[in-house]
């Protein structure tokens, strides 16, 4: 009897352990996206300080935080600059230690010490942006639409830094770099007004329905 008694609490005993492992596991990936949105939204809030510091009306307007509609749900955009000089998408990532990847590949690597994150290539995560933008603007030509991907933080690349992907120091001399007027005023102004027009209501709800669309179609 004493022995079926050791068997069930030592039964009990791994469950335990099993449910906490997965209560901690919950925890610290709960904590690192928590970490991670913070992070984001200083690094957004940094990028929009500085170019609206730097690039003034009526040549230049910043619309931030837009969720779009685009194919079967929708996209979210950090920034878009639109000006006389062009359309920039802008893909903010606010990260630390050692940055590797390419503009190939699907995923990149975070090194912190000896702890290591994969994250979307945020080059094809602002190419959707993009699509979507050149989708709503579709009177404009493609060349005048440019993707732009600022890292914010102080994190470092550890292998070449690929084109269109910038520090948060190299932005004002990149967008300063388009000196040609491509739009027109009145172009420019009816830009804001289709992207404002088409853009979702910047809320709770907004937030939660497009990272619902994000987990069914990539499961993160």
């Amino acid at each position: 009897m004493s022995d079926f008694f050791s068997v069930i609490c030592l039964g009990s005993l791994g469950l335990a352990i099993f449910v906490f492992g997965l209560l901690i596991g919950f925890l610290l990936k709960n904590s690192y996206r928590t970490r991670l949105i913070l992070n984001q939204n200083r690094g957004e809030a940094a990028v929009r300080k500085l170019i609206t510091s730097n690039f003034k009306p009526p040549n230049f307007h910043l619309l931030n935080n837009m969720t779009i509609p685009f194919q079967d749900g929708t996209t979210q955009i950090d920034h878009i600059l639109i000006s006389t000089k062009g359309i920039f998408v802008i893909e903010v990532k606010h990260y630390s230690g050692w940055i590797f990847g390419n503009e190939k590949s699907d995923q990149w690597m975070q090194s912190i010490y000896r702890v290591k994150n994969r994250f979307q290539n945020p080059i094809h995560q602002n190419y959707r942006h993009i699509k979507a933008i050149q989708q709503l603007l579709d009177f404009l030509p493609k060349e005048q639409i440019h993707s732009i991907v600022v890292f914010s933080g102080s994190a470092e690349f550890k292998t070449p830094i690929p084109n269109g992907v910038f520090y948060l120091e190299q932005l004002v001399s990149h967008l300063n770099s388009f000196q040609d007027e491509v739009i027109s005023s009145n172009r420019l102004e009816f830009c804001v007004g289709r992207l404002e027009c088409k853009r979702y209501d910047l809320t709770k709800a907004t937030d939660i329905q497009h990272r619902a669309y994000l987990e069914k179609k990539y499961g993160n």
